[in-house]
């Protein structure tokens, strides 16, 4: 996400920040760097060109001319412009206060509309919420069986009256069911088409005229570039939709549609998809200055350890220091922790919201494939063996080996890796328990 136009921002800004004092000279051949930047992550010309005004207006002023940190202080600006063009704050859903919520799905055949009904159902559930999920595509094969699979797997029930109805008389069905069941969150799943015509529009205002939504949302595919913020400015125009779903981001380095998306429509960013795994890891809520600082490799903190907070389980992890403690590292507390990990998201995702880890690390190949060898690795032992690591003999770790359908070189190298690691573990819980920093007068960052 951004990886493109983060590197050649950073690249373009650190010219001036190692600088002791910048000219005028200075300030306008980095921002002809940073258009070009923009421009080739497909954001739109007029953002693009309003960006670079705003910021080179800035940049020339006193605060960063007199500045003793004149690069620091452009960097700043790039961000507080960054941030201002996607939305300046979050726009986070809205819920009605009374009654059931309704929130009218739509975008294109093909943007992930379905999966996304999934995500913020599941999304809303987990905030505690009741949802109910309404199949009003009546159009493409097996989509109501799409999403009733999808709804079987988030224990969310599905509301469908087959193929032969229209959309807006089962939306209006599908509330009226809600209210009796008393879901106080009705999703409609509704049809999309190849491209804006007529009778799309015409059925979806229809729908909008039955229910009144208490949102509008547009699913948009980023991958799609800048006919994004088109398909999106041409949905605000006819339905005025409240909010955007930007999905794929993982598969989108460039990420000229975020950029671009809220200054072209006026509507804001409120979700951000990636994979199409059903989690709510997968469905972020869009902070534009977090995102900001994302793509200048500031990092983004606040959303790790949101994700971490949701990820791992406080009393579990209370549970396991204590037994650590007391009993020492085994391959099962290994396993989970990794796992739990794993549930944040991919480790370059990860890495890119600590600040600087993902400069830092640039070019390191993060090979995925490797823990889930390690799993394999794990899950192939004994339950015996994973509680007592001590058992691994030579004999014991050639059967793992096949079992997991790794070499025995792969499994003697976890063993010395999981070796060092219980070994800093127990360190850390002798010197911990004597009120010393184990990591030798360090201060952490944590």
């Amino acid at each position: 996400m951004f990886e493109n136009l983060g590197d050649k921002l950073q690249n373009a800004l650190r010219k001036l920040t190692g600088k002791g004092k910048v000219s005028e000279k200075d300030i306008k051949d980095v921002m002809r760097e940073v258009r070009l930047s923009l421009l080739e992550a497909d954001v739109n010309f007029k953002v693009v060109r309003g960006f670079i005004k705003q910021v080179t207006e800035r940049a020339m002023g006193s605060e960063v001319m007199e500045s003793l940190t004149p690069g620091q202080q452009v960097v700043k600006i790039v961000r507080d412009e960054l941030t201002r063009i996607m939305g300046s704050t979050s726009s986070k859903l809205v819920y009605n206060t009374n009654g059931t919520s309704v929130y009218l799905m739509v975008g294109l055949q093909g943007s992930g509309k379905t999966t996304h009904c999934a995500k913020l159902a599941l999304k809303t559930k987990e905030d505690g919420r009741r949802p109910m999920i309404a199949a009003l595509d009546v159009y493409r094969p097996a989509a109501i069986d799409q999403l009733k699979v999808l709804g079987a797997q988030i224990d969310v029930p599905i509301f469908s009256m087959g193929q032969q109805v229209a959309p807006a008389d089962i939306a209006k069905a599908a509330l009226a069911q809600a209210q009796r069941e008393s879901r106080n969150v009705l999703i409609l799943d509704t049809a999309g088409r190849l491209q804006i015509d007529e009778t799309l529009m015409n059925e979806l205002v229809e729908i909008k005229k039955a229910v009144h939504p208490t949102e509008i949302l547009l699913v948009v595919d980023a991958m799609v570039g800048q006919e994004s913020v088109n398909v999106a400015d041409a949905f605000h125009q006819k339905l005025g939709i409240d909010g955007i779903v930007l999905t794929k981001m993982d598969g989108d380095t460039r990420g000229g549609a975020a950029l671009s998306m809220k200054e072209v429509t006026g509507a804001p960013i409120k979700f951000i998809g990636t994979g199409e795994k059903i989690s709510s890891q997968t469905l972020e809520e869009f902070h534009p200055e977090r995102m900001a600082s994302r793509i200048l490799g500031m990092g983004d903190l606040l959303s790790l350890i949101e994700k971490a907070e949701k990820t791992f389980d406080a009393k579990k992890a209370q549970d396991l220091e204590a037994r650590m403690r007391k009993e020492g590292l085994n391959y099962e507390d290994f396993l989970e922790q990794m796992q739990q990990m794993r549930n944040m998201g991919s480790l370059s995702e990860i890495l890119a919201m600590i600040p600087g880890a993902g400069q830092a690390l640039k070019g390191l190949d993060i090979d995925e494939r490797e823990m889930h060898k390690v799993e394999a690795i794990i899950q192939s032992m004994t339950v015996k063996e994973r509680r007592n690591p001590d058992l691994l003999n030579p004999s014991r770790k050639e059967r793992i080996a096949k079992g997991s359908g790794t070499t025995l070189a792969d499994v003697n190298r976890l063993v010395k890796q999981f070796s060092q690691t219980r070994k800093m573990m127990k360190q850390y819980g002798k010197m911990a328990k004597k009120g010393r920093n184990p990591f030798g007068g360090i201060k952490l960052p944590f």
